[in-house]
């Protein structure tokens, strides 16, 4: 039977799921909105997970209803909404961010492998001290330790252990032509980073190549101490390795802790399968040989362009003053950004998923 003519037809309740749609729809604009005023950090972390997901709810709602050809309106609301969203989580300001992600893992990197880099300094010290005592006790035995391709030949080696006049020669302040100490410092670049890489490789065969190593660099650097320390050079041999010595120093250490945390990471994996261990230290040990690099780099410059020049002893001075600041400032940072990302709200599950996405974001090419 027909309703009358003059019958109102009864009006349709929306369904459960209609509403449902709808309080998920307008939830995910309010979020949106909110992020956009105030940028993700200023979500919790409940809201960027609800975010996350209402995202990609409604990016599977959307390919839906492009196949079913729903109401065109709603369409390109929802499609406007997830473009929105799309640009604020993955889109927003990327060319200035995108190296902060990487940073903050080298800071931590750096930071975590602090009990390595001790071990390090320990070794190389321990060998310090032990090539500047033998040297100290019977200066001809420098020879011995200080090898020729660092260009002092024994005889030279010998000479500088017993004669003031080679010492003086040695440690003279002399202008030199920029295009020798460009070459120089290529040299010194290229050796010392052969030298860090070489202590890094080695840690795979358990770290003892790579303490080994770092014991031997700290006796090349005892003995040739050891020839000027108990003379009237002392002050003199401490300005002229100074300044250089304090970024190559630490870039060598930086690269033996590398190693150590190879050869740990393959003895002492712990509950991870060696492989995982491995990786996993792999990471970091790249990380500090990024810190060591530059470092490496500004040690070349500074070897040939001031210790190989006429500057005084003030300006040497302050040389190796600035590259004590620099280093400690590298170090206490990384320890600072490496609390800080403790502390921080880990928003990296959405970058995990960023592909996935990305390859079904609605309305972007």
């Amino acid at each position: 039977m027909g309703l009358p003519a003059h019958a109102t037809p009864p009006a349709t309740r929306p369904s459960p799921a209609d509403a449902r749609r709808d309080t998920d729809f307008e939830r995910f604009v309010a979020l949106l909105a909110r992020a956009e005023k105030a940028a993700l950090r200023g979500l919790a972390f409940d809201d960027l997970r609800e975010l996350g997901r209402l995202y990609r709810l409604l990016s599977a709602r959307l390919a839906r209803a492009r196949s079913r050809d729903a109401d065109p309106d709603a369409t390109r609301a929802l499609n406007a909404a997830l473009v929105r969203g799309y640009t604020l989580l993955y889109g927003q300001r990327l060319h200035r961010r995108s190296l902060r992600p990487s940073l903050a893992r080298v800071a931590d990197a750096v930071a975590r492998s602090f009990a390595y880099q001790m071990a390090a300094w320990a070794l190389l010290v321990l060998g310090a001290v032990a090539g500047a005592g033998l040297v100290i006790e019977h200066p001809p035995s420098a020879a011995a330790f200080v090898p020729a391709s660092l260009g002092y030949s024994p005889e030279r080696v010998e000479l500088l252990a017993t004669s003031a006049a080679a010492r003086a020669e040695m440690l003279a302040r002399d202008a030199t032509p920029a295009s020798h100490n460009a070459l120089f410092g290529t040299y010194l670049l290229a050796n010392n980073t052969r030298v860090g890489l070489l202590s890094l490789a080695v840690g795979v065969l358990g770290g003892i190549p790579t303490a080994l190593l770092q014991l031997y660099n700290g006796l090349v650097l005892g003995a040739l101490a050891g020839i000027f320390l108990p003379t009237e050079s002392a002050l003199a041999f401490a300005l002229w390795v100074g300044p250089h010595g304090v970024p190559e120093i630490e870039a060598i250490c930086l690269c033996a802790a590398a190693g150590l945390q190879l050869g740990f990471a393959l003895i002492a994996p712990g509950r991870k399968r060696v492989r995982e261990a491995l990786r996993d230290a792999g990471d970091s040990a790249l990380a500090l040989f990024a810190v060591a690099v530059p470092l490496l780099v500004l040690a070349a410059v500074v070897e040939s362009f001031v210790r190989e020049s006429a500057l005084g002893s003030g300006a040497r001075v302050f040389v190796l003053v600035a590259n004590a600041a620099l280093v400690a400032a590298i170090l206490l940072g990384s320890h600072r950004v490496a609390r800080a990302r403790a502390g921080a709200i880990d928003t990296s599950w959405l970058a995990a998923q960023r592909s996935t996405i990305r390859s079904a974001a609605p309305g972007i090419g």
